[in-house]
């Protein structure tokens, strides 16, 4: 009795396990429909991020597509695109003039981001330090952030003034003759890097500072403690916190430097014989200045500047932003 039990549970069990095995290719389960709180929850999201995809396809997508489409076509004499011309706006630029144009470009950062960024450095760190009427200086040193471009350019231009200028004047009173501020091709791009670093010191340290006030006062005791006091604490401990700071200065001096246009357009325009044409300005000679209305050419200039500032930030993003230390 008990072995026909066994034999008959040994022979149901292949007759339960064959409506599965007898379909092979069978299709897997469909999955489950989104429930249609979900689908709705979907469009939602959409309806929020449609004024933002409007305002960036509208003031973005829309102008980079437009310079690239002028960029490959010649035009009449009031702008307008005329024909199709290709690469031969940037075939253009394999040219000694244009090569004088990057140059002046790279110096003008260079003079500009560098002592902008040590600059601000200085200051903070001398401002950290016990010193009298330490919130007059910190407002003095942050005062150039609140002058426009415009307003800058137009008093330095007093001081530059060979005539009568403020620092023709202290050169004549230690003796020294007059210098060509804005008209020698020697001092011209100087006398632009200096007034960039002054308009954007006061932006600098700001950002330094409130860089400062966020590090912790027991990092500070602790170093004090150790012994490190003065410039060794301020470049072992002060310097390596600021990483996250010194990074983002470099960064947006670095681009706000390649496209500085209103200074060297109220004190140089370019001049002399173009030692202060940087990329922006020749746009700017090309697109609107003379009556040229050389657009092709202008929009090719402009996609060279936009990939020139993608590179500079891939590799600062590559190189410094690998040694911030963010914690």
């Amino acid at each position: 009795m008990s072995t026909s039990t066994a034999s008959g549970a040994r022979t149901a069990a292949p007759d339960s396990a064959a409506p599965g095995a007898d379909r092979p290719d069978r299709p897997p389960p469909r999955p489950p429909l989104r429930p249609p709180a979900h689908r709705g929850e979907t469009f939602l999201a959409w309806v929020f991020l449609a004024p933002s995809v409007v305002v960036f396809a509208l003031f973005l997508l829309y102008p980079l597509g437009r310079t690239v489409h002028l960029s490959l076509h010649g035009n009449d004499i009031i702008g307008r695109p005329s024909r199709f011309v290709g690469l031969s706006h940037f075939e253009e630029m394999f040219s000694a003039e244009f090569g004088s144009v990057l140059l002046t470009t790279a110096l003008f950062t260079l003079g500009v981001v560098i002592p902008g960024v040590v600059g601000a450095l200085a200051v903070v760190l001398l401002l950290e330090s016990k010193i009298r009427a330490q919130r007059f200086f910190r407002t003095a040193f942050a005062l150039p952030f609140a002058f426009s471009v415009a307003s800058a350019s137009v008093i330095f231009a007093v001081f530059y003034n060979p005539a009568s200028g403020v620092l023709n004047g202290i050169l004549h009173q230690l003796g020294l003759g007059p210098v060509q501020w804005l008209t020698s091709q020697e001092t011209a791009l100087l006398s632009i890097c200096l007034t960039t670093v002054w308009m954007n010191l006061g932006y600098g340290v700001l950002v330094l500072a409130a860089g400062v006030g966020s590090i912790p006062r027991e990092v500070n005791e602790a170093a004090l403690l150790d012994g490190a006091t003065g410039p060794r604490r301020a470049w072992h401990i002060t310097v390596p916190l600021l990483g996250p700071q010194l990074f983002f200065l470099i960064v947006i001096s670095t681009i706000n430097a390649l496209q500085g246009f209103g200074q060297i357009h109220i004190l140089t325009q370019g001049g002399p014989v173009g030692s202060t044409t940087t990329l922006v300005y020749s746009i700017y000679q090309h697109a609107f200045a003379y009556g040229t209305s050389d657009f092709g050419r202008a929009s090719a200039q402009a996609l060279v500047l936009l990939l020139m500032v993608l590179l500079c930030t891939a590799i600062q993003f590559g190189v410094i932003e690998r040694k911030v230390h963010y914690s």
